[in-house]
């Protein structure tokens, strides 16, 4: 089973500690196996997380049998990393573990000069600090996460289940991902012109919702010519409270949750069928191919046939 530790140093962020202990811990294979074995480990026998203290089971050496280490920010970035916690890490890294940060955790990453040389990003209020403690590294503001293979970082607080459910991804598929997605309630869409390289067959739902049942049959019925008219007469409600309600659940309107659970749709087909661009954009509802091509590249960031020759599965339909 797949080990990952988590490190609580000295005033971390509680959210950023949570975010991959939940996740990791939630996610089930196809069989039902959990995916993950999480550990927490602390570079002292008890750690300040600011609302709460914190006695973490495993010390640094667990960070050793780990296969993903998880980093999470502190309250302080700045403030000095113990030296015995980089040396961990750093020799975690010569051995070939996986390291990821959240948010400011970047700033530990960056002090053990492993970034050097890469690009990174963190949370928006700190890049350009991260970029003055740590010229070295190639600093990105305009991105959710940054994947080098072995190292990787993420933007602030929300960005980290981004990250966690990225690492899903590579290491189980797009279904175990999205079922990690739903079971998180994740935002459907990630403003800010920050494209998501992540995949999810649908999109995640949140459950006992009133939307519940609507949204579920709007990924039902994806390759249907679906208005606001029709999905508000399905809901039993009007088109003024129907964007309402999916303003104030879903952070985004019935429309655009729509034409993203298209694109995941289309993603899915990418990567487990052979059928051509053309057709998947007629499966997941769109009447245009280059309405398809359009809109895919402008959620997910790159064209169908590039997403395609990243993520194309051995196994097809």
């Amino acid at each position: 089973m797949h080990t990952v530790a988590v490190l609580a140093l000295d005033k971390v962020i509680p959210f950023d500690l949570s975010t991959p202990t939940e996740v990791f811990t939630r996610t089930r294979l196809p069989d039902g196996r959990p995916a993950y074995r999480v550990r927490i480990c602390g570079a002292a026998p008890t750690v300040d997380a600011g609302a709460f203290t914190l006695q973490p089971p495993w010390g640094l050496d667990a960070l050793g049998d780990a296969d993903t280490i998880i980093l999470p920010g502190c309250a302080d970035p700045t403030a000095a990393v113990p030296a015995d916690a980089l040396d961990a890490l750093r020799q975690a890294a010569a051995n070939g573990t996986r390291i990821a940060s959240i948010c400011a955790g970047a700033f530990t990453l960056a002090a053990t000069g492993l970034l050097d040389g890469l690009r990174a990003t963190t949370h928006w209020r700190a890049t350009d600090l991260l970029a003055d403690l740590h010229p070295a590294v190639d600093v990105d503001p305009g991105v959710l996460y940054v994947d080098n293979g072995r190292l990787l970082t993420s933007a602030g607080a929300a960005a980290g289940l981004d990250l966690c459910l990225h690492l899903i991804r590579r290491d189980h598929g797009s279904a175990v991902a999205a079922d990690a997605a739903r079971l998180s309630v994740m935002p459907l869409e990630r403003e800010g012109g920050q494209a998501q390289f992540i995949v999810h067959d649908q999109p995640p739902t949140p459950r006992g919702s009133v939307l519940e049942p609507v949204l579920r049959w709007i990924e039902d019925n994806t390759a249907k010519d679906l208005t606001l008219d029709g999905i508000a007469a399905y809901a039993g409600m009007s088109t003024r409270t129907l964007n309402r309600r999916f303003r104030e659940q879903t952070g985004t309107t019935p429309l655009q949750w729509l034409l993203r659970s298209r694109i995941r749709q289309a993603q899915y087909l990418l990567e487990a069928t052979d059928h051509p661009v053309d057709r998947i954009a007629g499966q997941v509802g769109f009447g245009s191919p280059t309405a398809f091509r359009d809109r895919f590249k402008r959620i997910v960031g790159t064209n169908p046939h590039t997403y395609r020759a990243a993520f194309h599965s051995s196994t097809t339909d």
